[in-house]
């Protein structure tokens, strides 16, 4: 059985799960003994700040909310300062706050998410993706080295040193 897998804007009437979900993954991240995540970021007011400026997005199976993220358009001003460099300089699309819920967890939906972003970004005629994460998540690090994303070097966002990443799409 083939399940459909869509890539949507999420809707404030998506807040409550999108919420539940990164507080799963908050937990997670905590259990994994990550320094991620830990210090009260993202909140319930992160959710909601993505949903009005249009960040936020949701992967759905059958309808149900998998996976979410938000995918903010060439606006990173952490990313404006590299210890390293960026493999492009035109526009991108920016990765930050992926969970999936625990419902979807180990069916490889954030690598499904990752195909969708290359689908959006392309769609958009954008030509890279650029995406950060802690030096402890150990989980995103193999699924960027598996999609083919370039370790750039580090960034510096609130709440310490970020590993970064870059994948061409165009």
């Amino acid at each position: 059985m083939n399940s459909e897998i869509q890539l949507r804007k999420a809707e404030m009437t998506d807040r409550d799960v999108i919420w539940d979900i990164l507080q799963q993954a908050i937990e997670r991240r905590r259990k994994d003994g990550s320094t991620q995540w830990q210090n009260g970021y993202p909140n319930i007011d992160t959710v909601e700040s993505d949903i009005t400026k249009g960040f936020g997005y949701v992967l759905t199976v059958d309808g149900e909310i998998a996976v979410y993220a938000a995918l903010i358009l060439n606006d990173e001003p952490a990313y404006s300062t590299i210890e390293g460099a960026w493999l492009s300089n035109g526009e991108f699309v920016v990765v930050h706050r992926v969970a999936v819920d625990e419902k979807f967890e180990g069916q490889g939906m954030t690598k499904k998410l990752f195909d969708h972003i290359e689908d959006f970004t392309k769609s958009h005629g954008i030509q890279s993706i650029k995406v950060d994460t802690n030096f402890d998540n150990i989980a995103m690090l193999k699924i960027l080295e598996s999609k083919g994303y370039t370790y750039c070097g580090e960034v510096y966002l609130a709440g310490g040193i970020r590993k970064a990443f870059e994948k061409i799409i165009i």
